[in-house]
């Protein structure tokens, strides 16, 4: 059972299905999830008891779902970090970058702020690239080397990497959230294109799942050292 006391993030790893729940409520799951779900709660979101019945309602469709992640050793949570991630990231952004171009490009006269969002998506993109191609390079072959042998040695290393990649996220976090100021909520106006409502579309799917890798990387992955 869920309860009021519970740390969000805690709350999302047993229960990984709640992250919807805490999007759509504008709870900080993965660098603001240290704290207790009496505490999230704002003025944005639902109140605490009506939240409450929906996650635990969740409980019921969460047995048998497949994987669950919070499980796999640190070499295999790596894995289907980088597989269900950082590769798709990397193509997403390589495709949605000209769409994100266009749109500012044609409609920026009359709707400026999408040329604000270009600006914060193309350091945001910058960002995210350059930091999956840290960790990818660097900081999880160190993980993994860690985890083989626990040195002093090694975890003095690797925790510099965890502390400066643990920033980053929370950078990647206020850029999420100045791009759905922006957006106005990703809702696009009502003479929009078909291509101004993929992009906004697109940025919130990248918002959705910038939210569940950060996740498993501070809460679970990183937790772990």
């Amino acid at each position: 059972m869920i309860t009021k006391e519970m740390l969000v993030a805690d709350i999302v790893k047993e229960i990984p299905k709640s992250a919807d729940i805490f999007r759509s409520n504008r709870i900080d799951f993965c660098c603001g999830g240290q704290i207790p779900l009496a505490e999230a709660i704002s003025d944005k979101s639902a109140p605490l008891e009506t939240l409450l019945d929906e996650i635990n309602g969740l409980q019921k469709g969460n047995a048998g779902e497949g994987l669950d992640v919070q499980y796999l050793d640190n070499a295999s949570l790596i894995n289907y970090i980088q597989n269900k991630y950082h590769v798709p990231l990397r193509e997403e952004m390589k495709n949605l970058t000209p769409y994100v171009t266009k749109v500012a490009k044609v409609h920026g006269d009359n709707h400026p702020e999408l040329l604000e969002i270009k600006e914060v998506f193309t350091a945001l993109k910058n960002e995210l690239l350059d930091h999956t191609q840290d960790e990818d390079d660097n900081v999880f072959p160190l993980v993994v080397e860690y985890t083989n042998s626990s040195t002093d040695e090694l975890r003095a290393q690797l925790q510099p990497h965890i502390d400066e990649l643990e920033t980053e996220h929370e950078n990647a976090g206020h850029a999420l959230k100045k791009l759905r100021e922006l957006t106005h909520d990703f809702t696009p106006p009502l003479e929009a294109c078909g291509t101004y409502r993929l992009v906004f579309a697109r940025l919130e799917q990248l918002e959705k799942d910038t939210f569940n890798h950060v996740h498993l990387e501070n809460n679970v992955l990183f937790k772990r050292f």
